[in-house]
């Protein structure tokens, strides 16, 4: 005869049975995405390797040269063993591709500029170390939502102290830099970040707000659209006065697709647009280098050897680099003036071919894909759905400025490509990105 208390002792074993069916479920889930991120990691490593030992082949130097190599697998490994530990569902392809583009650069800085090889690897040392720091903080991000004036105001604040004693490292230029010895730091690439939140913070608060009159037809009224313009103005007027006008357009294409994204009005898109349209054509009239930038989009064969010399130059290396590309060390991208920054683009399409230059890009069109997957996947968070719509945003239309005008598409803007090209503050500022995302995404798997 069977005991009462049977059935309840089945269902507890049932139960536990499913306890342990769970846990082992999420256990192999796990461990796929850490056999994912450890393939993924060693396929970068090996493409890394294959290119420096030909680097160091053709340009005859010295083996202990490979050490920039393992100071990357290292810093590969460390930010990885974060992951693994203090965010476990995290999504697999963001870091490492982050890697393999970050390693990319590199070994390509090393190639065109050695001497500058050591700066990069030390600028992404400090970018793994700041992702791995922003990975230990709580996921709920409620630390960069509580004080979104704070950091949208200091980031103003090093803006504005930028046009007081900013200088150049090259001598010549704009002085959109602040540093000591020889390191420098770009304070508009940080605040990119810290736009994407302040935009990201409010338009979540008026969520409703902003949904009510979608659903009635109307536009947002100046009372919830007069603080983010007051702010986004202020940004502009800086970055203008800097005539840092690359960056001040990724700020205003920015806002204009996460305004477009909280409201669902077209028609403010259309006006930002034409906005953008008459901006340009006043530029054009106002700043000599705005014009000069058009006129060579226009018609860069007009002087060749003089104004337009850049640009001809990353069209013939681009058009020499054919499919397959001339081989990494043989081709000549050292032509071109300043291609370690503006024209990195270019480079890899000569000694890597129309094979590498689509391969960068794919690269990156998987950042962005899945920082907009991201988003969609936490839209009942508006706050955190909007953070990884804006930084997604953000990478999204530096990379289509830059290769927009590295083949002659736009004109050319000064903006980098990202990852890849040489600079501290825009590395360190692409692996904030790629860590806000990494928090976002293991949110997700909540």
């Amino acid at each position: 005869m069977c005991s009462p208390h049977a059935p309840y002792h089945a269902w507890g074993h049932i139960m536990l049975d499913s306890w342990h069916d769970m846990a082992n479920f999420t256990q192999m889930i796990n461990s796929q995405f850490i056999r994912r991120e450890l393939l993924l990691v060693s396929i970068a490593f090996v493409f890394l390797a294959a290119n420096y030992i030909g680097l160091l082949v053709v340009a005859e130097r010295p083996w202990y040269d490979i050490a920039p190599l393992f100071v990357w697998l290292a810093c590969a490994v460390f930010g990885w063993w974060i992951l693994q530990w203090w965010l476990p569902y995290h999504d697999p392809y963001l870091y490492t591709c982050a890697m393999l583009l970050s390693g990319w650069g590199i070994v390509l800085i090393d190639r065109l500029l050695p001497n500058f090889a050591q700066r990069q690897i030390t600028w992404m040392i400090l970018g793994v170390i700041v992702l791995s720091l922003i990975c230990l903080l709580p996921s709920d991000l409620r630390w960069l939502r509580r004080y979104r004036y704070t950091w949208l105001l200091g980031g103003l604040a090093l803006l504005a102290f930028t046009i007081i004693l900013g200088v150049n490292p090259s001598g010549v230029g704009p002085r959109l830099w602040l540093g000591v010895d020889e390191y420098f730091f770009q304070p508009s690439e940080f605040l990119k970040v810290f736009l994407v939140v302040f935009l990201a913070s409010y338009m979540a608060d008026h969520q409703e707000v902003y949904h009510d009159q979608y659903m009635m037809g109307s536009l947002p009224s100046w009372r919830f659209l007069t603080p983010i313009f007051v702010m986004w103005s202020l940004c502009m007027v800086l970055l203008i006065w800097q005539r840092d006008l690359g960056a001040a357009a990724i700020f205003f294409l920015v806002f204009l697709l996460m305004l477009y994204v909280a409201s669902g009005q077209a028609l403010l898109l259309m006006g930002g647009v034409m906005l953008l349209l008459l901006g340009g054509i006043v530029g054009y009239f106002t700043f000599d280098v705005v014009a000069l930038r058009v006129n060579i989009w226009l018609d860069p064969w007009q002087d060749a050897d003089n104004t337009s010399f850049q640009i001809v130059q990353s069209l013939l290396a681009i058009a020499e680099g054919g499919i397959l590309g001339r081989g990494i060390g043989q081709g000549i991208p050292t032509f071109i003036p300043v291609v370690h920054t503006d024209f990195t683009y270019a480079a890899i399409a000569e000694e890597w071919g129309s094979i590498g230059a689509l391969g960068v890009l794919s690269v990156l069109l998987i950042i962005v894909s899945r920082g907009l997957k991201i988003a969609m996947a936490l839209k009942h968070r508006p706050f955190h759905a909007y953070v990884a719509l804006g930084v997604s945003v953000v990478l999204a239309v530096q990379t289509l400025m830059i290769v927009g005008g590295t083949l002659g598409f736009i004109p050319l803007t000064g903006v980098t490509l990202p990852f890849v090209s040489y600079g501290g503050s825009s590395l360190v500022t692409n692996f904030v990105i790629i860590a806000l995302l990494l928090k976002l995404s293991s949110l997700e798997a909540d």
